[in-house]
């Protein structure tokens, strides 16, 4: 009987489950994760492992600059709507999530066991509430105001 990769076997159930849910991002993911543990780019896992959630919040964070790189957003209008309620809660609620975010990285960190179950409650959140599949950190966020007390 030949070996079962139970590892290489989740990472197909979850890109099914990115598939059914219309869910491209997990989808895409869990695809190259694929190709890389079946093929000899599987050397570059640690690698992965290490520095992919600070490229991925390096992509993130230039898709969400891109506006004002390209000139949709104007510097001093920026500057200008610092005087209304709205874009100082902007800044407070972008501290609280960089914060949370932060936590759960730590949480990820020091406890990856619980990432594929943030993956699919994500996963399920796309597919039945219309969500955007950007929560997994800023939820391990959450998640480790929760455990930290254990």
């Amino acid at each position: 009987m030949a070996h079962l990769d139970f590892t290489l076997l989740f990472l197909i159930i979850i890109a099914g489950l990115g598939l059914l849910s219309k869910n491209d991002t997990v989808l895409i993911a869990m695809l190259v994760l694929i190709v890389m543990k079946i093929t000899p780019l599987n050397q570059l896992l640690p690698w992965v492992e290490k520095k992919g959630l600070w490229l991925g919040v390096i992509v993130l964070t230039i898709g969400v600059m891109s506006p004002l790189a390209s000139g949709k957003i104007n510097p001093l209008e920026v500057l200008g709507n610092l005087k209304n309620w709205q874009s100082v809660m902007a800044i407070i609620m972008g501290i609280a999530v960089a914060w949370l975010g932060s936590q759960g990285a730590t949480l990820l960190e020091a406890r990856p066991m619980y990432v594929p179950e943030l993956l699919i409650g994500t996963i399920i959140g796309v597919a039945l509430f219309n969500g955007v599949p950007v929560g997994p950190l800023i939820a391990a966020g959450l998640l480790s105001l929760l455990v930290r007390w254990q």
